[in-house]
């Protein structure tokens, strides 16, 4: 018991896996923990900062850097390495290298048993990065194929074997799930999924009271060890006694949008960004930008495209900037999600559902529009729409990698309206603001995410012991 435990954090190298994998590294650190971080060499160099923080701060955290060659991972000649991949077709080559490398992996560890241990002694734990609901909803369809039994990919099914009368579309799940999907990509997946059975247990970036049925529903019906330690944010956050405002402060320099902000009045504001992956072609951006200012609503939105000098933007109405001014603010690139969604003037938040996002969302109580693309979206849906009832759809229904299912500018126009000012604002708003409070309860003392990252660590330490 007198021995260090160590604990190693393999993520995907997409942003949304490492960002919470190094703050559950760090979490892990300040209860006493080693841990180390696995990584290619330019995700290394990206957070190596964060990193040398921490250790500055007497964590005993590091990074133990391995390159991907290029001959397994299928890279076109040119590419040194697959690192901080950020593309769809860049994880389906990591599963497809994760695939290739199974078998010698197998023969490497083929003495230790039983699977859930990565070699003799050594337990291993799976991280997702979504949460309950979608982890049920995604097993259950696994399962038992209710999409086999429709006609259509339009025509609505009802997932099995979950707390709710859940329905999907089988144009809403990924191309690997959908009938005849037999692509080796397909194989990957059903592989890894069965591999994650084998495993001693799963740790889930939730809380309890977000999803308890589907919480309880996962362990014990489903029948898998989980514990929930999220938000993670706010878990980390705590231990570092930081509170609202704590990117500026930390930065000392406060972005430029949030002096915009400070000019709004409460709930006036709709914030408008779809993630790092979205890649939105001219047309569909210009339909946003028409479905904004037809709102009548202030909002900031988020876009990926560069200004070039001297160019006209051909997806940007003939005059629109001018027409926004002081009412819409547009931000290119790199926007602190975080500190806009908690400032009092952000009352909405049309989000492309990825679970990181809407996490944020949940935890500064702001109601959402959903706009789906791809991953595990469709089901995230579900859950802030029909199970927690703090969002509103804005009517993507297909499954699109990058580009998303094209939405039209009246689309827009309506939900905007609907979560800025709608009849049901109120009750949305009220219940996503007692969701937050019970966030930050769950990561106090005593509370249920607090109590659950207790008993990893004490589990942990006596399979470390034994």
């Amino acid at each position: 018991m007198s021995r260090q435990l160590h604990i190693c954090f393999f993520p995907l190298m997409l942003q949304g896996h490492i960002i919470p994998s190094i703050n559950m590294a760090k979490l892990f650190a300040f209860r006493g923990m080693k841990t180390t971080i696995i990584t290619t060499p330019s995700s290394a160099e990206l957070h190596s900062k964060t990193i040398n923080d921490s250790k500055n701060k007497g964590l005993d955290i590091g990074i133990l850097v391995i390159k991907f060659p290029r001959v397994v991972m299928g890279m076109p000649e040119g590419c040194e390495s697959p690192d901080m991949a950020t593309t769809p077709e860049m994880v389906e080559e990591f599963y497809r290298a994760t695939a290739m490398l199974g078998k010698p992996l197998e023969n490497l560890f083929r003495d230790h048993k039983p699977p859930c241990l990565v070699a003799d002694g050594i337990p291993r734990i799976v991280f997702h990065g979504i949460g309950f609901f979608a982890l049920c909803a995604s097993s259950s369809v696994l399962d038992y194929q209710p999409h086999e039994n429709v006609e259509l990919d339009s025509e609505p099914f009802v997932v099995p074997n979950i707390p709710d009368e859940v329905r999907l579309m089988r144009k809403q799940l990924p191309p690997y799930v959908r009938r005849n999907a037999a692509t080796e990509f397909a194989r990957a997946y059903k592989a890894g999924k069965a591999s994650e059975l084998e495993c001693f247990g799963v740790v889930v970036n939730s809380f309890y009271e977000l999803e308890p049925d589907y919480a309880d529903h996962y362990r014990r019906v489903l029948g898998r060890k989980a514990w929930h330690i999220g938000p993670i944010s706010l878990l980390i956050d705590k231990v570092e006694g930081k509170g609202k405002g704590r990117m500026s402060k930390d930065s000392g320099n406060e972005h430029e949008c949030l002096k915009w902000l400070d000019l709004k009045k409460p709930n006036s504001v709709v914030y408008v960004c779809f993630g790092s992956m979205a890649s939105f072609g001219d047309a569909q951006l210009m339909e946003i930008a028409m479905g904004l200012e037809a709102s009548g609503q202030q909002f900031i939105w988020v876009v990926k495209k560069e200004k070039k000098q001297g160019v006209r933007e051909e997806w940007l109405p003939e005059g629109f900037e001018e027409r926004i001014k002081g009412k819409g603010l547009i931000i290119r690139g790199w926007a602190p999600q975080v500190l806009i969604l908690e400032h009092e003037a952000v009352g909405g938040f049309m989000t492309h559902c990825g679970w990181n996002s809407t996490l944020e969302a949940v935890c500064t109580g702001v109601p959402m529009v959903t706009w789906l693309m791809f991953a595990e979206q469709f089901y995230n849906e579900k859950l802030v729409t029909q199970i927690l009832r703090i969002g509103v759809q804005v009517g993507a229904q297909k499954w699109e990698r990058q580009v998303g299912d094209f939405v039209k500018r009246e689309a827009v126009e309506k939900t905007v309206c609907q979560i800025m000012e709608g009849d049901e604002v109120d009750g949305m708003r009220g219940r996503a603001r007692e969701l937050a409070e019970m966030a930050s309860r769950a990561v106090e003392e005593g509370g249920s995410s607090y109590l659950d990252l207790d008993g990893f660590i004490e589990e942990m330490r006596l399979m470390h012991s034994a």
